[in-house]
């Protein structure tokens, strides 16, 4: 049976139950430190009120002393529990938000993707920002309690003196609460629009960076930036206009909550002057007056975060509740490390059929650059196995009765353009710190000369995307981490296109030894790696229209020869 810690949440209003759930502990304990709080702050001009008059009518130093040593216990309540009340909220917050990243970082890296319209720049944006202001849930709910209560022990407290100034206080706290919940849904929907409108500029940016070398080499830079410029204004007017919404908001609550306090002063005032309460009570009165509208802001303030934590769940909700593109199957590959392609029509693929026997190390030729990607990403999974006809087998197993993770240890698809991460060489070619070819790796692709550059050597750091390395180091870079994992079957994808002919010369033959035994399938145009293959496949028009040694096409095949010589 599924826990509810598991399940995963049906929409933004379940995200914020399961996060209130998960921290009742934690938000108990916080409702009663700053219940203490706001109480002893309630009874710092009680406690005023009560001296002046108890002075004023026995006059004694012994009671004075008392009384300054009842302060002195309020003020010291009123400071510890404020920061253990805050310390406990705040970890709660911060760990609340921190599963809430992890969970939807989970779900947009997961192996089978989930068919949402969001970009990546949009998840990253809901994994940090979105997560934050949902966790902020955890201290709005004790705060607004504690709040609750110092404005319940003023009513109370006034009440005594004069029932007319406790039903003020009460009938004035709702109706500024009233006025001010029906202002805060507007700023509900204003901020789920302005998170919408951020993400898409920030999965613009991303879009941005990653295309900028190309942009750069036809001229499209200039009309990308402006592009980009279009959605960060909208973004930026959206949080004007939320910004313009949240300061009337504050300055309504302000308004209200001055003329509430100057009423009950004033009130306080008229009936001290017509004697039916006297002067202690009027101290208190007044000081109550100017305390309530510390809760009272704290009060009004908690409907508009309450409505932004809702937005920023419904946000999160969008990944967390998007069906996954395919239903993987739950099998494992059979013994043997054979890869086959069965009659498989996808894009400008039509009815390709080859076989890559284990141990095998076969290259494709792919004349259409289009046919080479399509052919790849349907065997890196990128495309669902029922998004295209026909079978892909591994082991002699089709994928689609396949479980991902059980693919992804038998199969690699190395793509032409891997992702470089901040860090060093070493957790770059080895993420998991398990292989045990690292050495290997880094000869075969030619990345020693990387290496051998810098003093630290694999511990060389690597700045994110690879920033601080040239497109040939990156590649090579890309390429050790795919020869690293050591797996049963490797498909490469133009894994030189960013090297000189010498250098590609010597990978293909580093790759060639260090797969010696191992199933590999590369998809190139190089005749290095071609002429290093077994056998190469020639995918013409999206068939297999040819099939020999690289040395064989050059002899046989014109078409072939002007194809790939250089």
């Amino acid at each position: 049976m599924t826990s509810p810690d598991t399940q995963w949440p049906r929409a933004g209003s379940d995200i914020l139950r399961t996060a209130l759930r998960r921290n009742v502990g934690a938000m108990a304990w916080g409702t009663v430190l700053m219940g203490l709080y706001q109480a002893g702050e309630t009874a710092f001009p009680i406690a005023l009120g009560l001296i002046v008059e108890h002075t004023m009518r026995h006059r004694s130093l012994g009671a004075l002393g008392l009384s300054v040593a009842a302060l002195a216990v309020i003020i010291t309540t009123v400071s510890l529990s404020w920061r253990f009340g805050m310390r406990i909220l705040q970890k709660a917050n911060t760990t609340e938000a921190h599963r809430w990243r992890v969970r939807v970082a989970g779900a947009g890296l997961q192996p089978v993707a989930r068919d949402v319209d969001l970009k990546s720049g949009e998840v990253l944006t809901i994994a940090t920002e979105d997560a934050d202001q949902t966790a902020d849930i955890i201290e709005v709910v004790p705060l607004l309690i504690s709040s609750l209560v110092a404005v319940l022990i003023a009513a109370v407290a006034l009440g005594l003196a004069d029932l007319r100034l406790g039903l003020l206080v009460i009938v004035g706290t709702v109706g500024i609460l009233s006025v001010l919940s029906v202002m805060s849904r507007r700023i509900g929907s204003s901020t789920r629009e302005q998170q919408a409108r951020v993400a898409r500029a920030g999965a613009k940016v991303a879009d941005l960076i990653i295309g900028l070398r190309p942009l750069h080499g036809f001229g499209g830079n200039h009309a990308a930036f402006r592009s980009y410029r279009r959605v960060s204004t909208d973004a930026k007017q959206q949080s004007v206009t939320v910004a313009r919404v949240g300061g009337v908001y504050a300055g309504t609550a302000l308004a209200l909550n001055a003329v509430l306090a100057a009423a009950v002063t004033l009130t306080a005032g008229w009936l001290a002057f017509e004697g039916r309460i006297n002067i202690g009570e009027l101290v208190m009165a007044v000081g109550l007056a100017q305390f309530i509208m510390e809760p009272l802001k704290l009060f009004s303030e908690m409907p508009k975060y309450v409505m932004i934590a809702r937005a920023s769940a419904e946000r999160m909700a969008l990944v967390l509740t998007a069906p996954p593109v395919t239903t993987p199957g739950r099998e494992r590959p059979a013994e043997g490390a054979d890869l086959e392609v069965d009659c498989v029509r996808h894009g400008t693929l039509r009815k390709v059929r080859f076989r890559v026997s284990a141990g095998e190390f076969v290259a494709v030729a792919a004349y259409q650059p289009r046919a080479a990607a399509d052919l790849a990403a349907v065997l890196a999974l990128n495309v669902p196995p029922d998004a295209y006809e026909g079978t892909v087998r591994v082991g002699g197993r089709d994928l689609a009765d396949l479980a991902v993770e059980a693919v992804r240890e038998r199969l690699l698809v190395n793509p032409y353009d891997g992702e470089i991460f901040a860090g060093t060489l070493r957790s770059n070619i080895d993420p998991t710190g398990t292989s045990r070819i690292v050495p290997e790796a880094v000869e075969a692709s030619m990345l020693t000369d990387v290496v051998a550059l810098h003093r630290e050597g694999l511990d060389h750091a690597v700045r994110d995307r690879g920033a601080n390395l040239s497109g040939g180091q990156r590649q090579r870079l890309s390429l050790a981490r795919a020869l690293a994992a050591d797996t049963d079957v490797l498909v490469l994808r133009d894994p030189t296109t960013a090297v000189d002919a010498v250098t590609e010369q010597l990978i293909a033959r580093g790759v060639a030894e260090l797969r010696r035994g191992r199933t590999t399938l590369v998809i190139t145009s190089s005749p290095a790696l071609l002429d290093a293959a077994d056998r190469v496949l020639v995918l013409d028009d999206g068939v297999v229209t040819a099939e020999d040694t690289h040395r064989g096409l050059l002899a046989t095949d014109e078409q072939y020869r002007l194809a790939v010589t250089r």
